[in-house]
């Protein structure tokens, strides 16, 4: 039976479905780090199907990229542990972030430092001419503060100071450099 029919029957509350959700984040979450990944991103979309976004953690970033094979290994891994949980679902994928890897996590902000990033923000910041997407190169947070450094309007460097909670989404612009490839 599909997750959101499941959802439906087990309740009409909202807060109800979003607990369902965090222990089924929480279950993913827990599992993956006993694997040596970190869970990026978790979606419940229509007709039972969970996606799973994986990467190596921070510390283990000299890994690399993530493989099909790391896909492959996770993939079993969950599918027994949903069986496991009784968790009821129709389809599992499991995948890389993709070069547009989203930022989600304070550690990724960390993480990512120097490298250009597209932020779209909850609400206009007033001090950035009541703009709420900005593209730039993300700089060191200091505390919880985050920072973007990109071109002002007038073309001059500007550094947006935020939030996570400022953030709606915020995403890596993708790196293709076919100059490296060899032939």
């Amino acid at each position: 039976m599909p997750i959101f029919f499941l959802l439906n029957k087990l309740t009409s509350s909202r807060r109800k479905r979003g607990e369902f959700s965090l222990q089924l984040l929480e279950l993913i979450e827990t599992t993956l780090s006993g694997m040596d990944y970190e869970l990026v991103d978790f979606e419940q979309a229509a007709r039972g199907l969970v996606r799973v976004y994986i990467d190596f953690p921070f510390e283990h970033a000299e890994k690399g990229a993530i493989t099909v094979e790391d896909c492959e290994k996770v993939t079993h891994q969950l599918l027994h542990v949903f069986t496991v949980e009784n968790v009821n679902y129709e389809r599992l994928e499991v995948s890389s972030p993709g070069l547009d890897r989203p930022l989600n996590k304070l550690s990724d902000y960390v993480r990512f430092v120097d490298q250009e990033a597209i932020i779209k923000l909850r609400l206009p910041m007033s001090g950035a001419a009541n703009r709420k997407s900005f593209q730039g190169i993300l700089r060191a947070p200091e505390g919880e503060n985050l920072k973007l450094e990109f071109e002002a309007n007038d073309g001059s460097a500007a550094v947006l100071d935020f939030t996570l909670a400022d953030v709606d989404k915020a995403r890596l612009v993708p790196k293709v450099d076919f100059r490296s490839r060899k032939a």
